[in-house]
């Protein structure tokens, strides 16, 4: 989080938050948060969450869209927690923080379980279900019409949405060239409904939970966009493989059931499959530029300097992310 934006949350604002969704300040804590302040609170007997995020950041008419997506795909049955209305029946609170901007209240239902490394872990179950969501999200998708066109949220590529595009230049050319022929070769894939609509864009593990009886709940849409379903599916086995000590086994595991799982609730073309291994690399030349830009020193970050052993290497001869064929999984009749 910007250091301008974090310096001006004040005990006035949060008063002002708590006041406008009705909440006491002893069932209120702080849980941390990375681009937005991130609370839990208690009401009624009913734990929720309320997000702060900032005008500098998203629009308020872009949070909006974000949560209309959000309670549509709870309306229609998807694991996903809801965005709760404020006393006042707003689903987004504009908070003026004293310097011509705003703070962007918004609250949510409270995922049940934990993230999924403390409950049952990888299990078939588990990965079954994780397709089985993201199917779902995708299929409610397509039934999805946006009710203003104010509150249209960015395409994938639209740089609000991206880091590389301004830190690599920079940090390392070669990777910035093979960056924008990805991006080219990206973004002449057909939009068709079918394929293309709002997706989660960041549908990781760690933004869910999954509850003691196998059941996953989504959160975290703050970078949703308009993308392809496979751009979506790509990120769930980009960081699910990602620092494991034998990635390819790993992949071969969760790729059939996840795929199972996917197309018992939404059909994609399994031509798209191939778009994988493309969409992968856009997500993991982001990464290292991001990781490059702001993690200076590996030391502080195990995870970063994981990933990050061997990697430029990796990008400049051009090497897919991992060697797997996604398609092969077609075998297996899992289309409804």
């Amino acid at each position: 989080m910007r250091e301008e934006i974090r310096s001006r949350l004040n005990d006035h604002i949060l008063a002002e938050a708590r006041q406008r969704y009705g909440i006491t300040p002893d069932r209120f804590e702080e849980l941390g948060g990375f681009e937005s302040f991130i609370y839990g609170y208690e009401k009624a007997g009913q734990r929720y969450v309320l997000r702060l995020g900032h005008s500098q950041r998203r629009s308020p008419d872009l949070i909006r869209g974000e949560v209309d997506w959000i309670n549509h795909l709870a309306r229609g049955g998807a694991g996903v927690a809801r965005a709760i209305n404020s006393e006042l029946g707003n689903l987004v609170e504009l908070i003026p923080d004293g310097q011509d901007d705003y703070f962007l209240a918004t609250a949510f239902a409270w995922a049940a379980g934990g993230p999924v490394w403390e409950m049952e872990g990888w299990t078939d179950r588990f990965i079954l279900n994780y397709g089985r969501l993201i199917g779902k999200t995708h299929a409610l998708t397509k039934q999805y019409t946006l009710p203003n066109e104010d509150w249209r949220r960015p395409f994938w590529d639209d740089p609000i949405m991206t880091d590389t595009t301004s830190a690599l230049p920079q940090l390392d050319p070669a990777a910035m060239r093979l960056n924008q022929a990805n991006l080219a070769y990206l973004r002449q894939l057909p939009k068709e409904p079918d394929s293309f609509g709002l997706i989660h864009q960041d549908a990781h593990a760690a933004n869910l939970y999954v509850d003691e009886n196998g059941q996953i709940t989504l959160f975290d849409f703050d970078d949703c966009v308009y993308g392809h379903f496979i751009y979506d599916i790509a990120m769930v086995v980009f960081y699910a493989i990602t620092n494991r000590p034998n990635p390819v086994e790993f992949c071969a595991r969760l790729w059939p059931l996840f795929w199972q799982g996917y197309c018992e609730e939404n059909r994609l073309d399994p031509l798209w499959l191939k778009e994988i291994l493309p969409f992968m690399k856009l997500r993991e030349i982001d990464l290292y530029a991001v990781i490059r830009r702001d993690i200076p020193d590996l030391n502080d970050d195990s995870w970063a300097a994981q990933f990050m052993q061997g990697r430029q290497e990796k990008i400049w001869a051009e090497r897919p992310y991992i060697d797997y064929t996604f398609e092969d999984v077609t075998h297996h009749d899992y289309s409804r």
